[in-house]
């Protein structure tokens, strides 16, 4: 069996259960998905991927995330149903959980995988970037089970299959222990939802001062999309880490990616060069970007994001009068 597990439903679980079908299908095995949370809501959207069997534990103390109570009950449970894979998404939830149920079972874990695939034993074959992202390395853990992973946000496809008689379970939780306790939250700027943006305009140092970064967020928003950076701005702080893309960033697979200054580092180009369509600007018309972009403009990226917005304002105001 193999197991797909998260603390909601989301894009995330779409995407990992559609990766998991084909799998599953592929050594003839069933499908399990655990949902661990405080509601039940869209638990009817999962059976359009294609599980098997739906596992829904539960609990209040699944509201938020906090790593004893979901440790607790999800070992429990892997215990039970005795899966030979395990894949959880590689956010904060799957990086913090999975780790933690790996020492538990004594079994190895790939995180922050970009591909999946599995041989006629039943191996996992897992994929990920290595070496700074310069090799992609496929590792196998044939001794030891269940075999557990981590998946990148954005890199499988989202694959609705026929319909089949999906049961769904609910495991009794009990009251959970949890050694942490909530002292007070925080607001935080609010994320970049990169994961859902159809359009992204993503800046790199090329914009030359922090302040510039205005005219990305202008243009994102005259577009509908996101913005999105490179490492070396999240680093010099002109961003959060929330906007980052690339290998220590977020994986995203918008339908346009706007890469403005960015050179193309191959850390960077691991996050986004899976997306549809790929728009470079950027004044070295030999910058690595520019090897994977559809459309290349070599222009200074500040007056080039200037143009686009100038045109794109004066196109909405003759459509408003």
């Amino acid at each position: 069996m193999i197991f797909v597990l998260n603390h909601r439903v989301d894009r995330n679980s779409f995407e990992l259960i559609s990766k998991a079908r084909k799998l599953a299908d592929k050594v003839s095995t069933k499908l399990a998905f655990l949902l661990m949370s405080c509601s039940k809501d869209g638990v009817e959207n999962l059976k359009r991927f294609g599980p098997d069997l739906i596992i829904l534990a539960l609990h209040e103390r699944f509201k938020r995330f906090s790593i004893d109570p979901f440790l607790s009950a999800s070992s429990k449970i892997i215990e039970k149903y005795s899966p030979s894979i395990v894949l959880a998404p590689a956010t904060t939830f799957g990086r913090t959980l999975m780790p933690a149920l790996a020492a538990i079972f004594r079994t190895g874990l790939t995180a922050d995988c970009t591909d999946l695939d599995i041989d006629a034993d039943g191996n996992l074959l897992q994929t990920r970037p290595a070496i700074g992202g310069n090799v992609m390395a496929t590792i196998m853990t044939p001794s030891h089970r269940p075999q557990m992973a981590t998946v990148r946000p954005g890199v499988f496809e989202m694959s609705e299959c026929d319909e089949r008689n999906t049961i769904i379970l609910e495991e009794k939780i009990d009251d959970v222990y949890d050694r942490c306790e909530l002292l007070s939250v925080e607001s935080k700027e609010a994320g970049a939802r990169l994961e859902e943006a159809e359009i992204i305009v993503s800046v790199g140092k090329g914009l030359r001062k922090k302040e510039n970064v205005e005219l990305a967020f202008k243009l994102a928003k005259l577009v509908k999309g996101a913005v999105g950076a490179s490492r070396a701005v999240v680093d010099a702080k002109w961003l959060s880490h929330d906007h980052q893309v690339g290998l220590s960033g977020k994986t995203v697979k918008p339908k346009i990616y706007m890469a403005v200054g960015i050179s193309g580092a191959v850390q960077h180009l691991a996050g986004m060069q899976t997306s549809k369509i790929i728009v470079a600007i950027n004044k070295d018309k030999y910058a690595p970007i520019f090897k994977i972009a559809d459309i290349g403009i070599v222009a200074d990226a500040c007056w080039a994001l200037s143009e686009l917005i100038k045109q794109l304002e004066r196109d909405m105001d003759g459509i408003n009068e």
